[in-house]
């Protein structure tokens, strides 16, 4: 068992103890970062004069070889050692001597680790965002296509009113580019350095945590060293916005379920993105969606954990603290998995545009605009809500809509209809005279089309 800490020690550990407490099996997809973290930290360590620029050299071409015998498989990270930190440690000093015996000068294992899942943190961050852009080009994309594909709007599941297809993604480009700020943010609060920090009260080795910072892209070092060991809360940020993703793609993926059911008939998953039964040859199922839905709380799952694991921990480091990687790992998996699918499934999707638009019609959803066309021709608008009423029972009761209508079935009920309600009640007008912002009219689309254009460019 190699360990770090074994001076004070006259007894071997339990290797039942042993198991429990290492991390390797899961803290060793940080390698990366913990050798990124150490170059960052030796290099300081010669400036300060603490190494010399020999040791510093012979440290570091060490570190990097064994990054690169990592990633072409040469050398393999096994439960050896007890965590990632050791098994970078032991192989340095195996490859370079004594000299390797002074990576750890002026650190801790604690300010260590809390560095690497920074810096891991923040490349997931960064991996996610880049995932969300893609996700909100793909709907973009079908807010371009579907500005004259009419469907129902709905309210508690009911058909309301009509609204086109790029009115209904436009909605979800809200809310994901709310997501992709939610990230930005999280990166720019947690972007301080934690590294030089000590097990919780610093170091007397005169380093420069600037320095250090800015060889490793942060804005700064962080100012108590108690905090920077002990702070959790940029990972409780990051599965917070990550369930609040999750929860936006089950969203989705519930209405892409409906949609895709026998009574809606409303799209066609592609092949690639759909399974069939094993008994009924009929069947083709929206797993891929129905997959995203159920692993939401999964990630709700991760979010709760931490913060149940955090809200009894006194300052400054605690072994608890190491339940975060497990959570953390799965739950950025688990969100990237679904973004990079639920986009592949949206961009091969088909939508059966006629089926929507005749499903608008058949759900009353043009009854406001029959209303709001008595209003205009002088009827007060409870009264035009009641007449309305009787027309909808009127078209339940012969089963049809109300564009199928006569003439004379309109002035039946009130004789104030004339040929031009057929033109006030098409679906077309019912959309196209919505144009305050944010409504699914043509013009108030394209103003917000634009606007989304000029944001992922900026981006």
């Amino acid at each position: 068992m190699a360990q770090l800490w074994g001076g004070r020690f006259t007894k071997e550990t339990d290797k039942l103890v042993y198991n429990f407490n290492a991390s390797i099996s899961f803290d060793k997809c940080f390698y990366e970062q913990d050798i990124r973290g150490s170059i960052a930290h030796v290099t300081m360590l010669a400036k300060q004069g603490i190494l010399t620029e020999k040791e510093k050299e012979e440290i570091i071409e060490g570190l990097e070889s064994i990054r690169r015998d990592v990633d072409n498989g040469t050398l393999t990270i096994t439960d050896e050692y007890e965590d990632i930190h050791s098994f970078v440690e032991a192989n340095l000093i195996d490859r370079i001597g004594d000299a390797g015996k002074k990576l750890h000068t002026g650190r801790s294992r604690n300010d260590q680790v809390a560095l690497d899942m920074k810096l891991y943190t923040r490349d997931e961050v960064t991996a996610l965002d880049r995932l969300l852009k893609e996700l909100l080009e793909t709907l973009l994309t079908l807010m371009k296509k579907h500005m004259e594909t009419y469907m129902p709007g709905f309210t508690h599941l009911q058909k309301a009113q009509p609204i086109t297809l790029a009115h209904h993604m436009g909605a979800y480009f809200e809310m994901f580019k709310r997501d992709r700020q939610r990230m930005k943010d999280i990166y720019r609060r947690m972007n301080l350095c934690p590294l030089g920090s000590g097990a919780l009260a610093g170091t007397t080795y005169p380093l420069d945590r600037e320095y250090t910072a800015e060889l490793l892209g942060f804005d700064g070092p962080t100012l108590n060293s108690m905090d920077s060991v002990s702070d959790r809360d940029y990972l409780i940020e990051l599965l917070s916005a990550m369930s609040t993703v999750m929860m936006h793609l089950s969203r989705f993926s519930e209405e892409v379920i409906i949609w895709n059911s026998n009574e809606y008939n409303f799209v066609e998953i592609d092949d690639a993105y759909s399974t069939g039964s094993s008994i009924m040859p009929q069947k083709k199922n929206p797993d891929i969606a129905e997959l995203v839905r159920g692993k939401a709380g999964r990630v709700y799952g991760a979010l709760m954990s931490l913060l149940t694991t955090m809200k009894g921990i006194p300052l400054a480091y605690n072994k608890d603290m190491q339940e975060d990687k497990e959570l953390v790992f799965d739950a950025v998996d688990t969100t990237k998995g679904c973004l990079a699918l639920f986009t592949g499934m949206l961009k091969t999707i088909k939508f059966n545009k006629s089926r929507m638009e005749e499903s608008a019609k058949n759900g009353f959803t043009n009854a406001t605009d029959a209303a709001d066309y008595l209003v205009n021709h002088g009827v007060p608008f409870r009264d035009a809500h009641g007449i309305v009423g009787r027309l909808v029972l009127y078209c339940l009761e012969k089963k049809i809509a109300l564009d199928d209508m006569s003439l004379e079935e309109f002035k039946a009920i009130s004789p104030v209809f004339e040929e031009d309600i057929y033109e006030a009640i098409s679906m077309r007008t019912c959309v196209e005279m919505r144009n305050t912002i944010g409504a699914p009219g043509r013009a108030a689309m394209e103003d917000v089309i634009a606007a989304e254009e000029a944001y992922l460019a900026a981006e």
